[in-house]
């Protein structure tokens, strides 16, 4: 398990490494391969500040200029990686065209599976959830419900999909 500064408790017989930044998190994802499956579910930030080589002073006021650079996008890295595991699945948090959006993602990114939900009602703290599991099949929508139903659902069908695969 690669996670970020969450006070998440890290389950029985989980190795964790724990990271602060994007960057962290790609060479700590890159070092954990090869796995059978690969299951990215962080909300990495696409960009980051670029630190600035000296004191940023005062402008009367005025707000600096901030220089963005892209963060890796370990998801798309680790579907392409010659150590590339049988499963990769994503996540796609989506306030519109959720469907469409995740399809695009999963064919861009290369992953196997995009889980997809609409994140613009009460997904973030409230208990429930419907996702929508993304796959070279097609589109299967699961009902609403509990979020551990949702994660227990999922691992139970990447633990299905690594058997037929074995």
């Amino acid at each position: 398990l690669v996670a970020g500064p969450v006070t998440l408790p890290t389950p029985p017989g989980v190795d964790r490494v724990n990271v602060e930044s994007a960057r962290d998190m790609a060479r700590a994802v890159a070092d954990a391969l090869p796995a059978d499956a690969a299951v990215m579910v962080a909300a990495v930030a696409d960009w980051r500040v670029e630190a600035a080589g000296q004191k940023v002073k005062k402008n009367g006021g005025a707000a600096p200029a901030l220089t963005l650079v892209e963060n890796p996008d370990i998801l798309a890295t680790v579907a392409a990686s010659p150590d590339r595991p049988r499963l990769v699945v994503g996540f796609a948090a989506e306030t519109e065209n959720v469907i469409d959006h995740a399809i695009a993602k999963r064919a861009r990114k290369r992953a196997d599976w995009i889980v997809a939900n609409d994140v613009s009602g009460d997904v973030f703290g409230g208990e429930a959830n419907r996702v929508h599991l993304i796959t070279a099949d097609g589109v299967e929508s699961w009902e609403r419900m509990g979020k551990d139903d949702v994660a227990r659902g999922l691992a139970q069908r990447i633990a299905d999909a690594l058997q037929a695969t074995s």
